[in-house]
């Protein structure tokens, strides 16, 4: 196996069956050779030679050829034995119906998947309701009790639970929705798109209005202008990337099986278009490992490309019998469609190996090219399996049913591939490479410097390979101006910044034209561009077909995704964070107010105690019970947060590092309330801050203050100016590819 330095990282850390103090008690080759087997079993089922699979399969894994998604490396052969990565599930009008969803969404997240939920169904904001005589409190209220049950859930999980949130376009309340994440606090685990019509978009268009539909009734219930309303999508999306846009018309044109219902909703990052209670197994081809050295190069080995896309069609189809499914429902409606998502990874690093730009005719071709043959090669292999195996349960009601019987009713999507793209070492899914140097600071003060190895060996080749150039390189984050690098070269490496927005819609729609379902592709935007630009790219997605969109502007959004070498207004920045020393902590106060907890622990109880005083929480004591505890780490844990409270660090991303740390001790036993000591530490912190504000709150409404002007548009844009985000696991920067978020370092993904 030629798994690097970061693929085994990522694999120790989230992929390996550990015991309970954390220890891995199986290598890479056992993890592999358990799902192969696994996966292999189903074969008994239909009379296969079920060694013989288990080897392919193993094989094909450890060459690093075809992955499956995360669920399937973690989970197949153990007790918990869910494979599947994304889910549906329906919201009906009515309470029952409503904590009904937020249950069975719970039991997805804690096994590893991700949900998908349309919110049209719920009645507007103030419907009456006939059975309490009150009026609804509408979609995006009930939204933010979805996301509360996330964030409890996923503190538990190996995988964090991540949501898909969609409105159509005429219900009511669609104004509130496109502005629900607009400050970024709330409804954090959720992604959320507008459900777009194709009459929308003609009105829109046209600047015409169009009607608003009560989801109860179907009466019309009001009016607005199209244009309008697309307009704001368009600002929102431009503030902060959100809502994208699902062009919903088109999920249904392809929806397999029309008699079982409409498709509302799709999974976390937009690519895999489901039924209500219906699951998709997904997997990706790497690319790179189908190309073959010839004299002049590399070429792609479409004999071997048909070889693994034939078995990856197998593996898939064996997924879906051997799934232990979390809920009854969802197993039924997954085994009668049978979808599997086969999708690829490498695909820039590919055009780099072939010395195409990505950002070109011949590189948009390549994509036809390949995703047509692997596409074509999926259906036919379905078609062979359904010989021995039988079509899909729904194949007679189908969109197939006057054709050969088909064993899967879908074949082909387009997935992000975060962290099976660190395990292979190639680049992400369809996305262009985001930057081609990284500079890591080790604990020890020295640097190391991370080259994309085909930009590096190019260079070594040409004898022009340096640090010094590689620094620059990454500060400069592209090799479009530097001068040192000939221009052959600067034509093919181009990053995803020099990738204009024309040429990502344009290779997502190559995409499009060759796969059932959709592609997960994120549009990123330099922080310069206009609202004209994002409403540019929409319009062109719907031109060329897409189904959906997703972009990102950045520097947008709070805590910024992957920013390299530039801030947000587009000038050089001299350094990323503030120079090493120059933050000090304000002085302790003399006199603080504050609350002490006693909080049950695994080895005994933990007195944790928050001061504040006029500026806010400001230091963290702990002191242990007579039965132990860790109270040097405890100790050390209160120092470093009352530093960090005192240098003006965000509270929330103290928090958020301390949360869901899980400590044996703790965990062994099932009547505690927190994980470990600092999650006891998080959960007073937090405590005492809601009193803290709540207190404040009190106090300002009695001095009833005069109110604080508006901020003008300049100002607020000068603030979102040196927004930074960092990998709340690692503390690495992270990029914004696939449609979600994802650091390239460690594998955090904010989809799950």
């Amino acid at each position: 196996m030629n798994i690097g330095t970061s693929g085994l990282s990522v694999l120790k850390k989230r992929y390996l069956i550990k015991d309970e103090m954390g220890n891995p008690t199986e290598n890479v080759e056992d993890m592999f050779n358990r799902v192969a087997d696994t996966i292999a079993s189903a074969d008994e089922k239909y009379g296969g030679d079920v060694k013989k699979s288990a080897e392919t399969f193993y094989n094909m894994m450890t060459e690093l050829e075809f992955l499956p998604n995360s669920p399937t490396l973690m989970n197949a052969g153990r007790l918990l034995g869910q494979l599947s990565a994304c889910f549906v599930l329906p919201v009906d009008d009515s309470m029952e119906d409503i904590f009904e969803a937020i249950k069975n969404a719970a039991l997805i997240h804690k096994s590893g998947g991700g949900t998908g939920f349309s919110f049209t169904r719920l009645r507007q904001k103030g419907a009456p309701v006939n059975s309490t005589g009150g009026v609804a409190s509408g979609p995006v209220t009930f939204m933010k009790v979805f996301n509360s049950a996330t964030e409890a859930v996923k503190q538990g999980g190996t995988r964090r639970g991540a949501n898909m949130g969609m409105l159509q376009i005429d219900h009511p309340d669609i104004l509130e929705f496109i502005d629900c994440k607009a400050d970024g606090s709330e409804i954090t685990n959720f992604n959320i798109s507008v459900a777009v019509t194709e009459k929308f978009m003609e009105a829109a268009i046209k600047g015409e209005n169009y009607d608003l539909i009560d989801p109860r009734t179907k009466e019309t219930v009001g009016q607005l202008n199209a244009k309008e309303v697309f307009d704001k999508i368009v600002t929102a999306a431009h503030k902060n990337g959100e809502p994208g846009i699902v062009f919903i018309d088109r999920l249904n044109r392809d929806n397999v099986v029309p008699n079982q219902g409409k498709i509302e909703a799709t999974n976390p990052c937009g690519e895999q278009p489901l039924l209500p209670y219906e699951s998709c197994n997904l997997g990706s081809i790497n690319l790179v490992a189908m190309l073959r050295e010839t004299e002049n190069g590399h070429e792609v080995d479409f004999e071997k490309l048909e070889r693994v896309t034939r078995n990856a069609v197998h593996f898939l189809d064996n997924v879906i019998d051997v799934n232990n499914y979390p809920l009854e429902a969802i197993g039924k409606t997954t085994r009668d469609t049978r979808k599997i998502g086969l999708g690829v990874m490498g695909f820039a690093d590919m055009l780099l190996l072939l010395g195409i730009p990505y950002n070109s005719e011949e590189g948009v071709a390549m994509a036809e090219k390949v995703m047509g043959f692997i596409n074509n090669t999926a259906k036919d292999e379905s078609r062979k399996l359904a010989q021995v195996r039988g079509a899909f349960p729904l194949f007679a009601e189908s969109i197939y049913a006057e054709g050969d019987p088909v064993r899967n009713g879908t074949v082909t999507t387009i997935a992000p591939t975060g962290t099976l793209s660190i395990i292979a070492g190639v680049s992400s899914g369809v996305e262009p490479v985001f930057a081609y140097v990284f500079i890591r600071n080790v604990m020890d003060g020295t640097e190391f410097i991370e080259v994309n190895p085909i930009l590096k060996k190019t260079l070594l080749d040409r004898g022009i390979y340096s640090d010094a150039l590689m620094k620059k390189i990454s500060s400069e984050g592209s090799l479009a101006h530097i001068d040192e690098i000939p221009e052959d070269i600067k034509r093919v490496f181009v990053s995803a910044h020099d990738v204009s927005p024309e040429w990502h819609i344009r290779m997502q729609a190559a995409f499009q034209n060759n796969i059932d379902n959709a592609v997960s592709k994120t549009v990123n935007f330099e922080s310069s561009a206009t609202k004209e630009d994002v409403e540019e790219v929409y319009l062109l997605a719907y031109k060329l077909g897409c189904k959906g969109v997703t972009i990102y502007r950045d520097g947008s959004r709070m805590g910024q995704v992957l920013n390299v070498g530039k801030v947000n207004n587009g000038e050089k920045a001299e350094s990323e964070a503030p120079p090493y020393g120059s933050i000090v902590p304000r002085s302790r106060p003399v006199i603080t107010q504050g609350y002490t907890e006693r909080v049950k622990i695994g080895c005994g109880k933990l007195y944790i105690t928050v001061n504040y005083d006029e500026n806010g929480i400001c230091e963290v004591f702990t002191s242990t019970g007579r039965h132990g505890g860790c109270p040097s780490q405890s100790e050390a844990i209160s120092r470093l947060t009352s530093i960090a409270l005192r240098s003006g660090v965000d509270i929330n991303s103290i928090l958020e590092q301390l949360r869901g740390i899980r400590c044996p001790s703790t965990i062994r036993h099932h009547d505690m309330c927190v994980t470990s000591c600092p999650d006891a530490i998080a959960k007073t912190i937090e405590k005492v801050m809601k009193m803290h504000d709540a207190a404040q709150a009190i106090k300002a409404e009695a001095e009833k203050p005069a109110p604080a002007p508006a901020p003008k548009p300049q100002a607020k844009a000068d603030e979102d100016k040196h927004t930074m985000m960092y990998c709340p696991e690692c503390g690495e920067k992270i990029e914004h590819a696939g449609g979600c978020v994802i650091c390239p370092n460690c594998g955090y993904s904010k989809c799950g």
